[in-house]
């Protein structure tokens, strides 16, 4: 294409000069010649302004419209500029093919082949993008079907990849890593899973003897002996600790291997309250439970029990004065104190492990009196793991476990089972 340009333009440029030199030696000094066919040569000075502005020593096109005897034509006026003895002359040519084809057959060829050309690049180009959508679809494949596999593999619990992992490719080499990390992932559940039987298995024999001492204990005592409320105490945590435990062996199995009987929330939540009435013996705080009807829940009862119990241990804790109530419908359980909150600060280390929600991590604040209304509930012993064990228990059912703070101080914790 270039050089069909290149020599069309050296054709005009050396008729238009020939025509140049005819028209000096038939009419002399002129300020415009005109010759036909649509040559047209004037010197600069009275050239057109577009022309002037536009002309250099190469041959440029620029588009036209002509009248002609079939009315308007788009055609080509090609140009130049040319220096001669101090004279600098702007030489045009209109194209018009059939005084091309029947004055300058040569040009009329060229022209002919630059169309040729153009609609053969076009046709090329057109062909090289369709082919190069199909070869990227193609190949983007080739490419991506590894890692689909790969990804495949992943989501089917790893079924097929032990076949990628032999692949020389970066596929190969991530599959490895992958499976190599896994390989270390099933250890330390696996070590978790035989810790969390082990320790469950040695503590029952000890909770056992500690269990059966107490009954002993128990049964030696005058019956208005003030030692009783000791060994009940003694026996009722033995008891406790055993169910914990059990819970804490559920949690460690996946979800689908547990079954979910049909539980009654009201009847752990009743018996909930009552086993940490203690908590409340010595405070002006009432707590009440409220439902309209008895509402159940497909859940293990030990894991159900865990979490509520640590919801209503840590609302009997926070809460000096006033009542906690423990409302019960159709898709939530609801522990409602008039406590002291849970202060900002704490709000994003809520469900972290070892945080404890005392306000003795409030140092920071300013407010000498907001930390003396609050310094009872920095005495409350704790570990710090009881709501991230209910965020744990919550993840493991497949519930919620929401919290919002009270206009009237204090907070509500909502357990969403449906």
């Amino acid at each position: 294409m270039y050089a069909e340009i290149s020599m069309e333009q050296e054709l005009v440029k050396g008729r238009l000069l020939q025509q140049l030199e005819l028209s000096q030696e038939k009419y002399g000094e002129r300020t415009v010649y005109t010759a036909d066919p649509g040559i047209k040569i004037y010197q600069y000075a009275v050239a057109p302004a577009n022309l002037q502005t536009l002309a250099t020593e190469t041959v440029q096109e620029i588009p036209v419209t002509i009248n002609n005897k079939s009315g308007k034509l788009k055609t080509q006026l090609h140009f130049f500029a040319y220096q001669q003895e101090g004279q600098v002359y702007i030489l045009t040519y209109l194209e018009d093919r059939a005084i091309v084809m029947e004055n300058y057959p040569v040009l009329a060829i060229f022209e002919n082949l630059g169309d040729l050309f153009f609609n053969a690049l076009m046709v090329a180009v057109s062909l090289s993008l369709l082919i190069a959508v199909i070869f990227s679809h193609l190949s983007s494949k080739q490419i991506t079907k590894p890692l689909l596999e790969l990804k495949q593999a992943v989501e089917t619990d790893h079924q097929n990849l032990t076949e990628l992992t032999h692949l020389p490719s970066e596929v190969g080499v991530l599959a490895r890593a992958i499976d190599a990390q896994n390989k270390k992932l099933a250890q330390y559940l696996k070590r978790e899973q035989l810790f969390t039987g082990d320790v469950s298995h040695e503590l029952r024999t000890p909770l056992t003897i500690i269990l059966g001492a107490s009954e002993v204990l128990a049964s030696q005592l005058a019956d208005d002996s003030y030692l009783s409320e000791f060994t009940d105490r003694i026996s009722n945590t033995a008891k406790e600790t055993s169910e914990i435990i059990s819970a804490l062996l559920l949690l460690s199995r996946n979800p689908e291997q547990l079954d979910t009987p049909q539980t009654s929330i009201n009847t752990i939540a009743n018996s909930e309250v009552a086993r940490l009435n203690y908590l409340l013996k010595y405070k002006p705080v009432t707590c009440t439970v409220v439902a309209e009807q008895d509402y159940v829940a497909d859940v293990r009862p030990e894991l159900l029990k865990m979490a509520l119990g640590n919801l209503i241990k840590n609302a009997f804790q926070y809460t000096d004065n006033g009542e906690v109530i423990v409302i019960i419908d159709a898709k939530k359980i609801t522990v409602t104190d008039t406590g002291l909150g849970i202060p900002e600060i704490v709000m994003p280390l809520l469900y972290e492990r070892f945080e404890r929600l005392g306000y003795n991590n409030t140092s920071n604040q300013t407010d000498s009196d907001f930390l003396s209304d609050k310094h009872s509930s920095s005495q409350v012993e704790g570990t710090g793991l009881g709501l991230s064990i209910v965020q744990r228990i919550m993840t493991h059912m497949g519930w919620e476990l929401t919290h919002q703070a009270n206009e009237t101080g204090g907070s509500t914790f909502s357990i969403h089972y449906h």
